[in-house]
């Protein structure tokens, strides 16, 4: 990216960018951590006081915090979880939504030396259950309205956990208002370093249920340069705001947003309020959101109003998106109608930030995902992982020492030889790359399925819907979607007595929906006498997947 020798020196090193020639490496010192920088760079005298944090509650009321505030309240919550026995290394449960709590607490965490398991409270019973239970999790951080429906049966769901805190408790639960309040004397942080576990995110694979992958702190030094630029080089912007509907759980909501508005000193914003078009435009107009991460699906629900600046005073201009392919109409109304730069990127939470767009130093091309980012070595490969030439097609590959790699899987060492494909490590994402460096999406090449910027694994569905007695066998694959990317279909044989019909179709999907997460749940199912097997036994997902692709290509030809 000849581009990136254009940019100062100082530049360059606030990107964590050193240049040898044609080499360009991302680097970072031995004692980063996420703490020192996010709200650590911001203690200083002039700048302590400056707003972190602006949380619109149910009632339409401001709540704001700064960082001096969120620093303090840090430390106190930090103060109380050591007081309880937990501290450097321990694994602290954070499914707190995204409410501040959930904000504040990352920075406790840090300062305790331990790692943030990041839970999303779209999460169902089972999901959650097996995230806990993997990791043996002993306190958890949640709230009334997601604790409630488990309340009951938690000691059966997760009978490791010791210390529930949540605000308004029962019984043996710890109060976390309290928390962020308690005396913090005598408390010193222990934080960790580059290299040392700093979050746990359970992630949806191909085959089995969700996977722990391990981050160190160093994955924040090692995006910096991309955030940078997917955020068009304007991070630092006086007049910033931040907010995405993107759950603060995940890669998009945590690692693209939320750190990134506090590495650049400017603030948050966020609400608990569910995303449509209506209550996001509203929600930017009345905070004056300037930079967003948005998935394509949620960008194609805006442009459900075709003008949207004559109906709201938007302050709006930067727009990140990822998880999906952004359709090349979806860019030009971004662009032509919104009146922002939207710049996409693309990887994987195991290794991310691979290829995307910066319009500030190069053209974008609609449709095209960009070119490889600075400091990461991107290939497309066949089979056999022999690299491909230009405008053929290969599966997307980077090297095994990437600088964003994960530390590795929890508890799961195995799982990480599926990573692997010679010296490089897989996305089982297939593109094409042109003769000028842009990469073009083909889709997947295994059974993962990308629906709205969701990773979801067809094992877990299908193991789910084997649950309901009605179901004697499954499959469940993606079926392309100009919405969504793909939604979750499912192929079911049904069970002797059981009548196909719409009750039973709504009662599997409810089913799942209820066992696992909303968005896991089917939106199609179809009834079937008979599955095609392969030579394992095992069935056919993929003659599904392409007859599915293949309706697909004849509706829209």
């Amino acid at each position: 990216m000849n581009e990136i020798t254009t940019l100062s020196a100082d530049t360059l090193q606030q990107l964590n960018l050193t240049i040898a020639g044609d080499d360009i490496r991302i680097s970072w010192p031995d004692d980063v951590n996420i703490f020192a920088m996010t709200v650590g760079k911001h203690l200083g005298t002039t700048v302590r006081d400056n707003t972190a944090l602006v949380y619109v509650d149910s009632d339409g009321n401001l709540h704001c915090q700064s960082f001096a505030q969120v620093d303090k309240a840090s430390t106190r919550l930090a103060a109380s979880l050591s007081r309880l026995g937990y501290g450097k290394g321990d694994f602290i449960g954070l499914h707190t939504g995204q409410h501040p709590d959930t904000a504040v607490a990352h920075m406790a965490v840090c300062k305790l030396g331990a790692v943030a398991v990041t839970l999303s409270q779209l999460y169902g019973p089972q999901t959650l259950q097996h995230a806990l239970n993997d990791c043996g999790l002993k306190v958890l951080l949640t709230s009334s309205e997601a604790w409630e429906p488990l309340r009951a049966s938690a000691s059966d769901l997760f009978p490791n956990v010791q210390h529930v805190l949540l605000r308004n408790p029962m019984n043996d639960e710890i109060d976390l208002a309290d928390s962020f309040v308690a005396d913090a004397a005598g408390f010193v942080p222990q934080y960790g370093r580059a290299n040392d576990a700093a979050l746990l995110m359970y992630t949806s694979g191909s085959t089995g249920k969700p996977k722990g992958i391990l981050h160190a702190h160093r994955i924040l030094a090692a995006y910096t340069p991309s955030i940078n630029l997917f955020f068009d080089l304007s991070m630092d912007d006086d007049d910033a705001v931040y907010w995405s509907p993107s759950d603060w759980a995940w890669v998009g909501g945590l690692l693209d947003m939320l750190f990134p508005a506090w590495m650049a000193g400017r603030p948050i914003a966020t609400s608990l309020e569910r995303f449509s078009a209506e209550q996001a435009y509203h929600f930017m107009q009345a905070l004056g959101v300037t930079h967003t991460f948005l998935a394509p699906t949620a960008i194609k629900r805006l442009a459900q109003h075709a003008t949207p600046r004559e109906e709201f005073n938007l302050k709006l201009r930067v727009i990140c998106t990822g998880g999906e392919a952004l359709a090349a109409d979806t860019l030009a109304w971004a662009e032509n109608s919104l009146g922002v730069v939207c710049n996409e990127f693309y990887g994987m939470t195991e290794v991310n930030h691979l290829i995307g767009n910066c319009s500030k130093l190069y053209s974008r091309k609609p449709g095209s995902m960009g070119r490889a980012y600075p400091g990461h070595v991107v290939k497309l490969v066949d089979a056999d992982g022999i690299e491909v030439d230009d405008d053929e097609p290969g599966e997307i590959v980077t090297v095994a020492d990437s600088p964003t790699r994960y530390l590795g899987y929890y508890n799961n060492a195995a799982k990480e030889d599926e990573m692997r494909l010679g010296p490089y490590l897989r996305t089982h994402d297939l593109a094409v790359r042109d003769s000028e460096g842009y990469f073009w999406y083909k889709g997947r090449s295994d059974d993962l399925i990308k629906s709205s910027g969701f990773r979801i694994g067809p094992a877990e569905i299908e193991e789910s819907l084997l649950a309901h007695p009605a179901v004697a066998d499954v499959g469940v694959v993606g079926k392309p979607d100009s919405d969504r990317g793909s939604i979750v279909k499912a192929f079911i044989k049904l069970a002797t007595n059981y009548q196909a019909d719409d009750r039973l179709s709504d009662e599997l999907k409810l089913h799942v929906r209820e066992q696992l997460a909303a968005y896991k749940a089917p939106r199609e199912i179809e009834f079937v006498d008979e599955f095609e097997m392969t030579s394992s036994g095992k069935i056919n997902r993929r003659l599904l997947r392409d007859a599915e692709q293949a309706k697909s290509e004849i509706k829209h030809s």
